[in-house]
């Protein structure tokens, strides 16, 4: 027979122990490296360690939607302010319905926090409607003789829903102050919207919107009850107040005609009135904060499906035949004008907003328009502010029962175990590493944060990772009652063992994954924990734990069973080999005569 190879020994790795505890090292030494060169040495915590804000939403109904709040919009509105959020970076938001008209959103504190506060209410219902006339708006001033007819004062920018050169530009802009266009008279007001709302669906062009002098200024009035109420509206509309800014242009339908505000100077207003929306934010693909590259200026440039596209042509279409103010569409977002680009040519496939944006508001209005409008209304009922002291009350608690579970953990293994404990401890020690460090790096990686149930995830690993170590332990104590020295007694305890530690390791893991798929919210904190410490107690167990135990069985502290080494023959009630006890009754048999 060939001599078996020198150097080569029994399974589970008995002559190269070394190998393994380099490589769990070596990984321990780079996960804390990159813990401390990413500067993120310490976990993200959640809003109820952290602090945050917690707000309640209640849906308000829509006029001619009786039936809107039902458990499907609601529902929607969920997962569209989850991926608004989410969108922003912002993890561990809460977002959950609340009986039949109630939506709790749980922002943490942290970054793009209060980013997100701001669009979580935002409907964000957008529709692009044709103008039909445009005036500045402020207070009230008398009407200079000759007062002029209310002209366009958008803010025509380059690009691609817009063809505009710098000298329309500027006038628009001069236009846009209330020096420059003072507040027309409430009969030239509704002359104008009189004559805007007769030649809004005529795509031939329009000389002007300024009615003709033979017109009288009572005649649409009584012609048309609507237009009489939209005259009404628009001559008191003053939008540098804010309730008036905030009421003009909601809860509208899309049908209708419409009075809106804008603003395209900052400390200045527009306001406008509009005919019904032709395009809609759902025909929008998807939208994203840009800069313009001809202006410099932030923009949010849209793509539009394809049924949208074809829309948009048709509109554009007939509005660039149009002259100012009734060549220029608004861009209307929760009833305020963001934009009221003019229209020189058809265009179909792309548009962009162009307004008063900086990259922040860019950014924001692309993020809401690419996840959609939320298909009810809300109004914010309370916020409440969640304090950093209250979390951190809340996680001394939780450290203390963690602290007092781990005392009695280690006290019963040192009174039971003896030198094994040792082993035990420095394994629970490697545990308690790694899963401090990976917890820290995955929190700027894919925004894990830490919350209460988490906590409560990672003191209960300790239990199970314990167990894992009493099973190899009991295993190699066997081993040892029945007759074995100690140094082939934990190679054969190893197998049976890792059976018994994979399969409780699987069992566990599974609980976990389940847990985390079918809950939301804090609850999937503790699974992501509990599966995570889990798969750490195989790589511990096997890269550790066992390579170690290799090592101490060569040692002549644990090799002599001695009585505190706690693999002590005699205090396990070790039996003789059978082999030995078959001879020994052999031989005491009387001889037959």
């Amino acid at each position: 027979m060939a001599a078996p190879k020198k150097g080569r020994g029994p399974s589970g790795g008995q002559g190269r122990p070394g190998r393994a505890l380099v490589i769990i090292l070596i990984a321990v030494v780079a996960l804390a490296g990159g813990m401390f060169l990413s500067g993120h040495t310490t976990p993200r915590l959640g809003i109820d360690l952290a602090g945050g804000t917690s707000i309640t939403l209640k849906a308000k109904n829509q006029p001619g939607k009786p039936n809107a709040i039902n458990p499907t919009n609601m529902d929607t509105a969920v997962g569209i302010i989850e991926r608004r959020v989410n969108g922003l970076g912002v993890s561990e938001a809460e977002v959950q319905t609340q009986g039949s008209d109630n939506i709790i959103v749980n922002i943490p504190k942290g970054t793009n926090s209060e980013q997100a506060r701001e669009q979580v209410g935002t409907t964000a219902q957008l529709y692009f409607r044709p103008v039909l006339t445009v005036a500045a708006s402020g207070p009230e001033q008398p009407a200079p003789s000759g007062s002029p007819t209310p002209s366009g004062s958008a803010t025509p920018k380059p690009g691609e829903s817009a063809a505009s050169d710098d000298k329309d530009k500027d006038k628009g802009e001069e236009a846009t102050g209330e020096e420059a266009t003072p507040s027309p008279s409430a009969t030239t007001q509704g002359r104008a919207v009189s004559e805007g709302l007769k030649k809004a669906p005529t795509p031939t062009p329009t000389n002007s919107a300024e009615p003709k002098p033979s017109d009288s200024p009572e005649a649409s009035p009584s012609a048309d009850p609507a237009t009489a109420k939209l005259q009404e509206e628009f001559a008191k509309l003053n939008c540098a107040d804010p309730e008036q800014r905030a009421a003009a242009g909601k809860d509208a339908l899309p049908t209708d005609s419409i009075v809106a505000c804008g603003s395209n100077v900052p400390g200045s207003y527009e306001k406008y009135v509009l005919g019904p929306a032709e395009v809609s934010g759902g025909d929008v693909d998807d939208a994203q904060g840009a800069i313009d590259q001809q202006t410099g200026e932030w923009i949010v440039s849209m793509e539009f499906s394809s049924a949208g596209a074809k829309k948009f042509q048709t509109i554009t279409s007939r509005l660039s035949q149009q002259q100012p103010p009734m060549n220029q569409f608004a861009i209307v977002l929760d009833g305020e004008v963001v934009s009221a680009p003019s229209v020189r040519t058809a265009l179909s496939k792309n548009a962009q907003i162009s307004g008063s944006f900086n990259q922040q508001s860019a950014e924001d209005l692309g993020n809401i328009l690419s996840y959609g409008a939320l298909p009810l209304t809300f109004e914010e009922v309370s916020v409440t502010t969640v304090t950093a002291a209250l979390g951190s009350e809340q996680l001394k608690g939780g450290l203390i029962a963690g602290g007092i579970g781990l005392a009695l953990v280690v006290i019963y293994l040192v009174a039971y175990y003896r030198g094994l404990a040792f082993i035990a401890l420095l394994s629970l020690l490697v545990s308690g590493i790694l899963t401090y460090t990976i917890m820290s790096l995955l929190g700027p990686a894919i925004g894990f944060a830490l919350n209460l149930p988490a906590v409560c995830g990672a003191i209960v690993a300790i239990g199970i990772t314990a167990d894992s170590f009493i099973v190899y332990f009991e295993r190699v104590r066997d081993e040892i009652r029945e007759g074995r020295t100690l140094r082939p007694a934990i190679e054969r305890a190893w197998p049976r063992a890792r059976r018994t530690i994979l399969v409780s390791d699987f069992v566990s893991f599974l609980a976990a994954a389940v847990l985390f798929l079918v809950t939301v919210g804090k609850v999937q904190g503790f699974a992501f924990t509990l599966g995570l410490t889990t798969l750490l107690d195989v790589v511990v167990v096997f890269f550790f734990t066992k390579p170690l135990m290799t090592l101490m069985g060569r040692t002549k502290f644990f090799s002599r069973g001695g009585s505190w080494s706690g693999l002590d023959p005699k205090r396990l009630g070790a039996q003789p080999p059978l082999r030995r006890s078959r001879r020994v009754s052999a031989s005491t048999e009387p001889k037959e005569a």
